[in-house]
């Protein structure tokens, strides 16, 4: 009878078991932090507000300040620099790197719980993508105009357009490929759980988007850049997401290279700084405006997709038991360029004939209330929106979360919640320890998560994190202090007022830079010669 007993609690405390939930880690790209709805903006994004509302957001969640470092740690669950995928001081790195060979991704390691992983949308990491543990894959190359395919890759092939290619675009393409791998996946692997990772361009530049899309917004940027910071930042103020000041915008932080070439090409509506928008002519204030249309744009089309992403796991059935992160590679940037198919003056904003970028007046905007942007290691470069909803596993609605975390947090948090780890070793080869943290027990309650330190370095623009003190510097400055509890705004530097905090955290950034440095000189052989140290502004 007891023996019958025991069967019986055993099988019901087996159906009573949560599931190892699928996973869809959508990323953005250069979104800034008040981008969002549901972080204080004013585009309407209501398929991610309405993840928010179910899920929890998290107030000081941080990238690496660049789309290629992102990726990979976001993937790898270690540092870029770690595995060679970022510049550090007199050793290789940067976009060219390659990952050691025991540097394996994600879908690696959810292969032994028995996961399918799937692959839609912007890539940026070393390496095919199947060979990276991925099941399918569309790799979209194509970077540079979002109304044609040309350039992508599906499963590691070359895709062939058309020659007479219409109606397409990308954020549309990214979800209609995710959303055919899902249909496939309820068709022949449902009993597997699954792990997506949907990465969208958008709203990187060229500024691209559908008329439609910008029609909404043509007119709503008309009062400046300053009058949307202020509305930003009173709306993030009421949802509690900050509680610092406003930074000042800089008006001499221009783009982070200069394109004297570009300047010409766009015209005399173009404007490098964020000036006074009082100061700038008729011809500027409308140029800038319908550029933040775009950028509003191609944010809620982006949106919209996530949207039809979601009905598609509600009509899988799969929607309630999956895990769905959403997040972006850096802070919205200042850069002005023009590459790709070049700018056409005379075409429509936002056309492919066109190639605009946000710019630092409005991308200081996009980043409210942090300071500076893409590229930067201030807050308005690595800080990022991250929105966690799981109905079956997350509890909490619509509540914020203040531990600092970091996107080399993603790995170690989707490993535990599938009942898996990484292996001690590779092939041989074995694993240094990775920086990364479980985020798993704040999805519950607003918990402090315990860490040495958060650490940054891209461009040699430096920073640390450890409890609420950054120490950051810029390229060529002095280092800066900052209390992020009272100033996540950067305004009051403490560095003269404490120099002994100042410098322990200086001789700490130092020791952890010492310590990637001798990992990635162990494998620097294996890094492609006269490419490892190459760098292209992405």
């Amino acid at each position: 009878m007891r023996t019958l007993f025991a069967l019986l609690l055993a099988t019901l405390a087996t159906f009573a078991a949560p599931q190892r939930p699928n996973v869809v880690l959508i990323l953005a790209d250069d979104l800034g932090y008040s981008d969002l709805g549901c972080y204080g903006s004013e585009v309407a994004t209501p398929n991610l507000d309405a993840l928010a509302a179910h899920g929890v957001r998290f107030t000081q969640f941080y990238n690496t300040a660049r789309c290629w470092p992102s990726r990979s740690a976001l993937l790898s669950g270690y540092y870029a620099q770690q595995i060679h995928r970022d510049s550090l001081p007199g050793l290789g790195g940067g976009g060219q790197g390659v990952r050691q060979s025991w540097a394996r991704l994600l879908p690696d390691y959810l292969k032994s719980a028995g996961y399918r992983s799937y692959h839609s949308g912007k890539w940026h990491i070393d390496g095919p993508v199947l060979a990276s543990g991925f099941d399918r894959s569309l790799d979209m190359r194509n970077h540079g105009n979002y109304f044609s395919a040309k350039g992508n890759f599906i499963d590691d092939v070359a895709v062939t357009p058309p020659a007479d290619e219409k109606g397409y675009y990308a954020s549309i393409a990214i979800a209609d490929h995710a959303i055919e791998c899902l249909k496939d996946h309820a068709a022949h692997h449902r009993e597997q759980p699954f792990f997506h990772y949907v990465a969208f361009i958008a709203p990187h530049f060229p500024l691209h988007a559908l008329p439609q899309d910008i029609a909404k917004y043509r007119d709503k940027y008309l009062a400046g850049w300053e009058a949307l910071r202020a509305a930003r930042f009173a709306r993030q103020q009421s949802m509690g997401l900050t509680n610092t000041t406003l930074s000042a915008l800089e008006r001499e932080v221009g783009p982070p290279y200069a394109f004297p070439d570009a300047m010409k090409k766009l015209g005399a509506g173009e404007v490098n700084r964020p000036l006074p928008w009082a100061e700038l002519t008729d011809e500027q204030r409308r140029f800038q405006a319908t550029k933040m249309a775009i950028h509003a744009a191609m944010i809620d089309r982006m949106d919209q997709e996530i949207g039809r992403l979601i009905a598609q796991l509600k009509a899988m059935g799969a929607y309630e038991n999956t895990l769905i992160l959403f997040a972006s590679d850096n802070g919205a940037s200042a850069e002005i360029m023009v590459r790709d198919g070049g700018h056409d003056p005379q075409a429509e904003m936002g056309s492919a004939a066109t190639y605009l970028s946000l710019g630092p007046g409005f991308s200081g905007a996009a980043n409210t209330p942090h300071r500076r942007h893409k590229t930067w290691v201030h807050e308005g470069g690595i800080s990022t929106p991250l929105i966690a909803a799981w109905p079956a596993g997350i509890a909490a609605h619509g509540e914020l979360r203040h531990t600092p975390g970091h996107v080399v947090d993603i790995v170690p948090t989707i490993l535990e919640l599938a009942g898996t780890t990484k292996p001690a070793d590779w092939k041989g080869q074995p694993m240094p320890p990775a920086p990364g943290k479980s985020l798993a027990p704040a999805f519950a309650k607003d918990v402090t998560i315990e860490r040495p330190s958060l650490w940054w370095l891209h461009e040699d623009n430096k920073a640390i994190r450890v409890g609420d003190l950054k120490l950051v510097a810029a390229k060529g400055e002095a280092w800066s202090l900052y209390d992020l509890k009272t100033d996540r705004a950067e305004q009051n530097d403490l560095a003269a007022k404490m120099p002994e905090k100042a410098k322990e955290l200086a001789a700490l950034w130092q020791r952890q830079t010492d310590e990637y440095a001798a990992l990635a000189k162990l494998t620097l052989a294996e890094q492609p010669k006269g490419k490892a140290g190459k760098k292209k502004a992405k």
